[in-house]
């Protein structure tokens, strides 16, 4: 099916600008509106497919992580529609590619995935290095048995899940500091249907396993009181999955 090839549109501001009704708009829905506008400058209509994402990302001078978020944001709304090994294709049955992306077709409004991804590698390491001085037999007995559960549960993908929640807190309980707990806690309610997409797409058996490496790594550290390898085990840990998640 034909492309087009496409000029960018001016570029609006992609660090929160406000948008329609004076609400924040996040980086990835910024980045969807502009999809939309340079969609809207072609003459692509429904089931036209879409330039690659390299082209996309450069066209539109973003990064790939940040397109790959609107791209996903899209397709949960309906706009778009992704046809692995084939392309991405405005959707069939999409009326008119006429007017803003509407606030429906986005699924939700918070903090995107690299956002969270970008706070918890400025938080967690630290709360692993808090963990290792701070942390009561008890917090690491919760540490361990969490750690446990991922490896015991690894087959089962939402218990799985749960139990790397569970290891992630049970690591902001052992700082003994409520607020940090809090923190973490919210950074986590955030993993909305944007994450899991995401994460769906690269979710592998050896992706399982590498995250389960890493948080033996983890817990070692931190059973030996040893904060500045806590700290890094940590910090290599939420690297790896933002380098996973990043690739194209």
């Amino acid at each position: 099916m034909e492309t087009n090839n496409l000029e960018a549109p001016a570029r609006p501001r992609l660090d929160g600008a406000a948008g329609r009704g004076g609400s924040e708009m996040r980086p990835y829905q910024l980045v969807a509106e502009r999809i939309r506008e340079l969609v809207q400058q072609t003459a692509l209509g429904p089931g036209a497919r879409l330039p690659s994402e390299r082209e996309l990302a450069t066209t539109l001078a973003v990064s790939r992580p940040s397109l790959r978020e609107a791209l996903i944001a899209l397709e949960l709304g309906g706009y778009i529609e992704v046809r692995h090994g084939s392309g991405v294709y405005l959707a069939s049955a999409l009326r008119s590619v006429a007017g803003a992306v509407p606030r429906s077709a986005l699924p939700e409004s918070g903090p995107g995935p690299f956002e969270l991804l970008s706070a918890r590698r400025l938080i967690e390491p630290e709360l692993a290095a808090l963990a290792a001085r701070n942390a009561t037999d008890a917090h690491i007995d919760a540490i361990i048995a969490a750690a446990a559960d991922m490896e015991r549960l690894r087959g089962d993908k939402a218990a799985s899940e749960a139990a790397d929640r569970q290891f992630h807190l049970s690591i902001a309980r052992a700082t003994g500091n409520s607020a940090l707990v809090g923190a973490l806690e919210y950074l986590w309610n955030g993993r909305g249907r944007l994450w899991h997409t995401l994460e769906q797409q690269f979710e592998t058996d050896a992706l399982r396993t590498d995250t389960l490496a890493d948080h033996r790594r983890i817990v070692q550290a931190i059973a030996t009181r040893d904060a500045a390898g806590a700290r890094g085990a940590m910090r290599a840990h939420l690297e790896r999955v933002t380098r996973t998640l990043s690739r194209g």
